[in-house]
């Protein structure tokens, strides 16, 4: 089945072994919510165990928009993962940061606040990567030249003025 021709936005400036550090790093985080998940369930107050249902959903989530060949059982994954492809960093990035804070906020313990900081992270380089490529230092030279001397035309001009 043909998902959409629109084009994926991952062609936005992301280096090749950027995209594969995210990728990493949202399996990874995946791993972690899920490890976590399953220790938070393991309890008697409810609000761990929504925590930890929460951060197993997290697992799934983040495993089926970063790898979706781990979900190959599941009929709907490489249509879903496709979708997540076309959406952009800034959207991903505030998509996985939210969902990775929601467990935090239900249920504050050392075990949410670590297995859902690599979920986190994976968020972080997503929005690191909607900011764009950092500028090389010749042009951040010239702007800063032409800062120089507009501020001095204007320490003159004001010297002048009071003579």
């Amino acid at each position: 089945a043909a998902v959409s021709s629109a084009p994926p936005a991952q062609d936005e400036g992301m280096t090749w072994w950027y995209r594969w550090l995210c990728r990493l790093s949202g399996v990874l985080g995946a791993v972690s919510c899920a490890v976590s998940g399953l220790f938070n369930c393991i309890t008697v107050r409810p609000l761990n165990i929504a925590a930890g249902v929460w951060m197993i959903m997290n697992a799934f989530t983040l495993l089926l928009c970063e790898a979706p060949f781990c979900c190959q059982f599941i009929e709907f994954a490489n249509t879903a993962a496709a979708k997540a492809d076309r959406l952009r960093s800034w959207q991903k990035a505030v998509f996985y940061c939210g969902m990775a804070v929601i467990p935090i906020i239900i249920s504050l313990t050392l075990t949410t606040l670590l297995g859902n900081a690599i979920a986190f992270a994976t968020g972080v380089l997503y929005g690191l990567s909607a900011l764009g490529k950092k500028g090389d230092a010749i042009s951040y030279a010239r702007i800063q030249q032409q800062k120089q001397q507009v501020d001095e035309e204007k320490l003159t001009d004001t010297l002048e003025g009071e003579l």
